[in-house]
């Protein structure tokens, strides 16, 4: 990224003299990168953006605003992120019909409850690839082929899955499909929408209207200088994160197994939440500690990085949509924590995690019943 914060610091869409000239080739190269580690064969399809959340954005609004007239539906899913289920609320009360189907108790919606959500007036499916919170892989090829079958357009918020699993959007079946560079160890503040130029039925093009106007950069979907050096550091990152990817999901995997090990040896009442190890993401852990308030033992782990949630949601005091979805109990869900490990997480950071989390949890548990017996 280096170089084009300073003697490369052309604008991409200046045509007319050799700075922009080095930004746009810049730009396309990663453009390049970024399509071939999708599988995507055309790299005009990737549109940059500032994140996922635009790109989720885009992708609903986008595609349902172009189809005005045809019915306005869309389905989703009660396990998506805020930027997809807050989006189809907003659509929803501009007149879009939205259908938000449910999921099993490991998180994963039934490709079958899709196809019967599907009518005539059904535009655009959208389900994550893998949930940030509880770790849910979707199963996309058959969401892809139900979707398909019925001439639907389907997209996927894969923020959390582009780089760690593998995913590639024909074989998937996938139209639009949203991601960050910052899930990636990229630069935040750039992100892409992928859109595949042609509907698989070969019925025309995958049809999005624009939000932001003022230009008509990317291919007049999203107006805007891009910022060449972020673009950069984007491709980098995903390169680098895709060659990576084997080895690093099965060095994650052994930690996060190994933290909630010693988690459950050494204390009674751990619950493993979300599917199995084999069935989720490799870096993800969501555990509750019975009889222990999460917020309480978060406010006590400073120099542990967890949440309750999704770092979106952060903000909002109300318990995880998620783990209600999964049909958690009310004290289960209140005693969660979400555990992200990373390309930087070591083992001794395992073993200090887990010791200090132990900690805090017996100490609260013997507060709890010192007041108890008070």
């Amino acid at each position: 990224m280096a170089p084009y914060w300073s003697q490369d610091f052309g604008n991409a869409a200046s045509r007319t003299h050799r700075y922009g000239w080095r930004a746009e080739a810049a730009v396309e190269l990663a453009r390049e990168q970024i399509a071939a580690a999708l599988g995507a064969s055309d790299p005009r399809e990737i549109v940059f953006t500032s994140g996922a959340t635009e790109s989720d954005n885009l992708a609903l609004q986008g595609v349902l605003r172009a189809h005005e007239g045809e019915g306005g539906g869309l389905v989703t899913v009660a396990t998506e992120h805020p930027a997809v289920l807050d989006t189809a609320r907003a659509l929803e009360r501009r007149g879009a019909r939205v259908t938000v189907l449910p999921v099993d108790a490991e998180g994963r919606v039934d490709p079958e409850a899709v196809a019967r959500a599907l009518d005539a007036r059904t535009v655009l499916v959208s389900v994550g690839a893998a949930n940030g919170e509880v770790g849910t892989l979707q199963p996309l090829a058959e969401l892809g082929r139900v979707c398909a079958e019925r001439d639907v357009l389907f997209h996927s918020d894969a923020a959390q899955a582009v780089g760690k699993i593998p995913l590639d959007v024909e074989t998937a079946g996938i139209d639009l499909l949203s991601f960050s560079a910052h899930k990636l160890y990229g630069p935040k503040g750039v992100g892409a929408l992928w859109v595949r130029r042609r509907r698989r039925s070969g019925r025309g093009r995958v049809r999005v209207e624009p939000l932001v106007f003022g230009g008509g950069h990317e291919r007049g979907l999203r107006s805007g200088t891009l910022p060449v050096p972020l673009v950069v550091g984007f491709a980098a990152a995903l390169e680098l994160a895709a060659a990576e990817r084997e080895a690093e999901a099965a060095r994650l995997a052994r930690l996060r197994d190994r933290l909630f090990a010693r988690l459950g040896e050494a204390l009674p009442g751990v619950a493993w939440n979300g599917p199995a190890a084999e069935r989720r993401l490799p870096a993800n852990l969501n555990v509750s500690f019975e009889g222990v308030a999460a917020d309480a033992l978060l406010a006590q782990l400073e120099d542990v990085a967890l949440s309750t949630g999704s770092a979106c949601s952060s903000a909002r005091p109300e318990p995880s949509h998620v783990l209600a979805a999964l049909g958690l109990p009310k004290e289960r869900i209140r005693g969660a924590l979400r555990v992200g490990l990373g390309r930087s997480t070591s083992e001794a950071d395992v073993e200090r995690a887990a010791e200090r989390i132990v900690s805090e949890v017996r100490r609260l548990r013997g507060a709890a019943g010192a007041g108890l017996a008070r």
